[in-house]
């Protein structure tokens, strides 16, 4: 670095800091400086042959020396600040880099190169990371893309990918993006959340869990219905858990997240098409194959077009007990959203067969909802009885009735078994689940 460049920002610390504060724009600069000097010095023929590890431990040791060496005007936590920062826009996502290993994050949502939104414990807000400019936030974008063999250009503008991590990737740049690329971020917990863990954040209760651990049991085709962000994944990991051990499961999934503890697992993962629009496979592909497989379950991540023929097919025709998630507003919703997606791919089908096949197929609709506190909970647990006429008849086990929002901003409600006995119970004795009678009866305010 220049002497001049020293002078410089010696001379803005004097004016525009706070004793023992650098002032932002010159810490900025300071770091594009030292960033540069890393990367032009770099022999990436080695470092391509390094371990990431041991790569970080020497680029951190070389960084942690020029920075004491030249005596820069910055604190002890600027410099050590300094340092993380470079690693991160050398080996990570940049700015990204503290957001994802903020264990607490669950959404990371950026909104041009400027405006970051995360979701923490429930709750959307703004945080202070910035990118340096729109051509930085386009050199993440694409460094992420890159890892995965994928491209985002113009011709390209929207990309789905996975992070090393997990962490499901979604990026929209210009000129679709009218105000700068677009990034949506959700990340899974490393740690897989259990059925206890449901039952003590008031997810569900501890009876409506036992009913749906012996529906797994007994091999009742399950659907979990719900909007974005309504936990619908993390639902489906928990009663995916209750699969014993013996069994072959195969998942699919458009990006995977699913967590399955089972020794048994087999997990495929659709594919876009190319640039030439060649090499796709879809959810649907994936599914026909599975059945070939000699899958004992097969659980749909997320069911969505033309492949839910192929999953009720499959749950009527030896596959019982499979499971998968549908995107809907309440029960009701998700049964007339499987009409029209079979509908859609089988348009010689009349509505009555395809209710008839609906209903033969599904035993359990739940419904989970995202609430105004940020909370998720389980607000519906609905029977399929069968057709009467041509309409599809159902029956509520469990309901969750808001009440109102306390003081804190808390939701206030009660979970409510209806008081009818379920149809599918004598699977569930026949499965060895012996449930109370009083579960039926129960009612917990939260």
């Amino acid at each position: 670095m220049s002497s001049r460049l020293i002078d410089r920002v010696r001379g803005a610390q004097q004016r525009y800091r706070a004793p023992g504060q650098t002032d932002s724009a010159e810490f900025e600069r300071i770091k594009k400086t030292l960033h540069n000097e890393v990367i032009e010095s770099l022999d990436f023929e080695q470092v391509n042959k390094m371990p990431r590890e041991e790569l970080k431990r020497r680029l951190r040791k070389t960084l942690t020396e020029t920075v004491e060496a030249r005596a820069l005007p910055l604190n002890r936590l600027e410099r050590e600040r300094l340092v993380d920062e470079i690693l991160d826009d050398i080996l990570g996502l940049g700015p990204l880099e503290p957001l994802l290993r903020d264990a607490e994050i669950s959404d990371i949502l950026i909104n041009g190169y400027n405006t970051v939104y995360v979701e923490k414990k429930g709750r959307l807000q703004q945080v202070d990371v910035k990118f340096n400019g729109e051509e930085h936030l386009l050199q993440i974008i694409d460094r992420i893309v890159s890892a995965v063999g994928r491209r985002i250009d113009e011709t390209n503008p929207m990309v789905d990918a996975r992070l090393p991590d997990g962490s499901r990737f979604n990026a929209i740049i210009p000129p679709l993006a009218l105000d700068g690329a677009a990034v949506s971020i959700r990340r899974f917990g490393t740690v897989p959340i259990t059925h206890e863990d449901l039952v003590a954040f008031g997810s569900c209760p501890r009876p409506v869990l036992e009913v749906l651990r012996g529906c797994v049991r007994a091999k009742l085709n399950i659907v979990i219905s719900g909007g974005t962000g309504s936990g619908k994944t993390t639902l489906l990991n928990v009663m995916s858990s209750f699969i014993p051990e013996g069994e072959r499961i195969v998942t699919i999934e458009d990006a995977a997240e699913l967590q399955l503890q089972q020794p048994h697992v087999v997990r495929l993962e659709t594919r876009p098409a190319n640039l030439e629009g060649k090499g796709q496979v879809t959810a649907r592909d994936l599914v026909k194959n599975s059945l070939r497989m000699r899958p004992d379950r097969v659980i749909l991540g997320e069911i969505r077009g033309a492949e839910a023929i192929d999953m009720l097919q499959a749950m009527n025709t030896g596959h019982e007990g499979s499971m998968g998630t549908i995107h809907s507003n309440s029960t009701r919703d998700a049964l007339s959203r499987f009409e029209t997606m079979i509908g859609m791919g089988m348009p010689n089908l009349s509505d009555k067969n395809i209710r008839e096949l609906l209903a033969r197929a599904v035993d359990v609709v739940i419904q989970l909802n995202r609430l105004p506190d940020g909370s998720r909970r389980i607000t519906a647990v609905t029977e399929i009885i069968g057709m009467e006429g041509s309409v599809i008849t159902t029956q509520d086990i469990f309901t969750f009735k808001q009440r109102t929002i306390d003081d804190e901003g808390r939701v206030r409600g009660t979970f409510v078994a209806t008081g009818t006995r379920p149809k599918f119970m004598a699977r569930l004795e026949r499965s060895g689940t012996r449930l109370s009678s009083e579960i039926f009866r129960f009612r917990m305010d939260v």
